[in-house]
């Protein structure tokens, strides 16, 4: 039997707009919970709504910037005010940039440090009190593989998700006694607009796998909150990489180099 019931959980999912976070509150939705949607492009936002009207769950969306204090206060309210209560916080919304980092300017670090961790810390801070008192409560913060090896021309989007991964790793300890669990779910390569919507846009100067699909990757996701994990690195691409960087750090190091 899973840990958690996903029928009747009440949340917020950041970053719902889009790639991992739509496909997140559409399964989520499917299968019972009440969410919250926040991301910046309202209209995505909406016909989102639109197209769960009907299924098990409920979803309402609350368009504005994470970053910003008041979108995060007014997404907390609208839980509270909605479903009465709060008992899952999705930190999904993330933002990254291509291109060495001696080329590029302070902003680009702030900017991509504000929205992957700045924000969810403070929205995990303003949400605690309301998710002490929820069911089976949980946080999910939406990692990377590049938590665990950094790789060259994404300098400050791995500094964002190592971070993200540190604090969560010291957060789920200091949770524990007040009954909120953590997930850090660490997709690999997956299939969404990160390079359309990337502050520098471009690519990789290596070739791209494919990747896995945003539902393949939320379906993983949900069954991981149901099991109560505390980790998931999803796909076996990041697993190995993952792997090949803990037991041959310099052998990896030598491949990355080629393309510094």
């Amino acid at each position: 039997m899973p840990r958690r019931e996903i029928d009747g959980l009440r949340g917020i999912v950041t970053g719902a707009s889009s790639g991992i976070g739509a496909a997140l509150a559409r399964e989520l939705v499917r299968r019972g919970a009440r969410i919250v949607l926040v991301a910046r492009r309202a209209a995505e936002l909406a016909a989102l709504v639109a197209e769960t009207q009907g299924w098990s769950g409920e979803a309402v969306a609350e368009p504005g910037d994470v970053t910003d204090p008041a979108v995060r206060r007014a997404a907390l309210a609208r839980a509270i005010e909605r479903f009465g209560g709060l008992d899952l916080l999705v930190n999904n919304a993330g933002v990254g940039a291509l291109g060495r980092f001696a080329d590029a300017d302070e902003a680009r670090l702030r900017r991509i440090m504000e929205v992957n961790f700045f924000a969810p810390a403070a929205l995990l801070r303003e949400a605690l009190p309301e998710l002490a008192r929820g069911r089976r409560p949980i946080v999910v913060n939406i990692g990377s593989v590049l938590a665990f090896r950094a790789i060259p021309h994404a300098s400050e989007y791995c500094a964002s998700k190592f971070a993200l991964r540190g604090l969560g790793e010291a957060l789920r300890a200091e949770l524990a006694p007040r009954g909120v669990d953590l997930l850090a779910a660490h997709p690999g390569t997956t299939a969404t607009e990160f390079f359309d919507h990337a502050l520098t846009p471009g690519q990789y100067p290596w070739k791209q796998p494919q990747g896995a699909s945003p539902e393949k990757v939320a379906r993983q996701i949900v069954a991981a909150i149901e099991r109560g994990e505390h980790e998931a690195v999803l796909g076996l691409p990041a697993k190995l990489l993952r792997w090949a960087s803990a037991l041959a750090p310099r052998l990896v190091d030598r491949a990355l180099a080629r393309y510094g």
